[in-house]
Order: structure tokens, then sequence, then C-alpha cells
């Protein structure tokens, strides 16, 4: 089943002055289950990609399409509701509330969308113990590796049992014991529960685990190949 199709997807930055043209009439199809890497050199447009698939940034033409909604017409606070509850992301950076433990950063989407108590502590622990790091449940951000810190936004990013998750540059700051953890947690969660994973990615360990990897030049999809 389809989870996102893309239809002739534009983005272009400064128009009116020196513009730069991020994504040039992308058509994408993304199946639900899949584990997907979208490459390609600095300045291809896979950041922009994911950002404009997630709504975080709108296209100047083309549209999103995700389970059934061409997000492309929403307006912005349809928009913030419908990433809040189908959309997961993971960013490069964790992006973690500094103030929040790791549970209370998991459950933080639950408790925008107005879940219990009980129900989003109860969900937080669970995704922490599948993550591997259920132990570090009281921990703030500054008390964890950077490691530990990504686990805890794959698991944020699963909370809200969204239709899919974006990766930006996952693993960009991980060593290579850290990276092959996370991959394997993400591969397992793919494999056991389902769940649709898009990277965008220079990091050949990933790229090496993926099972379509489609490369982006110069905003254009220049290859797509399912392994």
């Amino acid at each position: 089943m389809e989870v996102i199709k893309t239809e002739g997807l534009t983005k272009i930055y400064n128009p009116k002055t020196i513009p730069v043209h991020a994504l040039n009439g992308v058509d994408l199809s993304i199946k639900s289950g899949e584990f997907t890497a979208i490459v390609g050199p600095s300045g291809s447009g896979k950041t922009t990609l994911l950002n404009v698939i997630g709504g975080l940034d709108r296209p100047n033409s083309g549209k999103v399409v995700i389970d059934h909604t061409d997000i492309s017409n929403l307006s912005d606070n349809q928009l913030i509701d419908f990433r809040k509850e189908k959309i997961g992301f993971v960013f490069q950076a964790y992006n973690l509330i500094p103030v929040l433990t790791a549970k209370e950063n998991v459950a933080f989407v639950m408790l925008l969308q107005k879940k219990d108590k009980a129900e989003r502590e109860a969900r937080a622990m669970e995704l922490l113990e599948a993550v591997g790091i259920a132990e570090k449940c009281d921990k703030r951000p500054a008390e964890l590796s950077g490691g530990q810190q990504q686990r805890v936004a794959v698991a944020r990013a699963l909370a809200s049992k969204p239709a899919f998750v974006l990766a930006d540059e996952p693993t960009a700051n991980l060593d290579s014991k850290s990276t092959a953890n996370l991959l394997d947690i993400m591969l397992r969660l793919n494999q056991e529960e389902g769940i649709t994973f898009i990277f965008s990615t220079h990091d050949q360990r990933v790229i090496d685990r993926a099972r379509r990897v489609v490369t982006l030049v110069d905003g254009k999809i220049d290859s797509d190949v399912q392994r």
C-alpha cells in the first residue's frame, strides 16, 4: 500500500533574487514497510525533499499525498495537526527538549495529542524498551551520549504511531558502534512492526542497509534501485 506519493514536486529558494532550484519535478512513490535511503551529493535536494514530504516546507509546485491526503492543500494549522498524527521525525541534531527526561521527551507528542497520562507513560516506556534504553528513562539529554539521545529521538518519532518515519542524516553525529546499534533497532522495527523508514543520508553504513536507494542529482531523481 502506498503511504507517500509526490507528483511534479518543485522547490525554489530565493525565487526573486538568486533562484536555487532545490527540487525539479520529483515524482516518488513510497509503499508501506519500505526502508529507503535518499542519497546524493551535497545540495542535491535530499533534506529539502524530506522537509517537503514532512510538511516542514511547502513546494512551489506539485503535490504531496500522504495516506490519501494532499497535504499541499492543508492550512498551516491543519498541517501541524496532520504531522502530529501521521509523521515521525528523527533529526541529525536530535532536537530533544533539554529540560525533559527521556521518558518525557518521548511522551511529549502524545501530550500535544491530549492522550491521558497513564497512556503516555506506558507508551513511552514501551518505546524506550524497544530501543534498548529504558533504564535511562529519567535522564535528561545532557546526561545521555549522542547514541542514546538518538535512540530517544527514534522512540519519540514512533510515539504517535505515525504512517512513516523521516530521518534526516540520523547517524551523522554517531560513532560506528552507535550507528550500527541504531540501524539494528530501526531495521528490527521495520521488519517486525512494518514501520516505514525514509532516510536522507551521506552515510555509506546506512546506504548498505537500505532496501531501496533513491539518488538525487540537482533536485531530480537520477536513479531508483530496489534491492
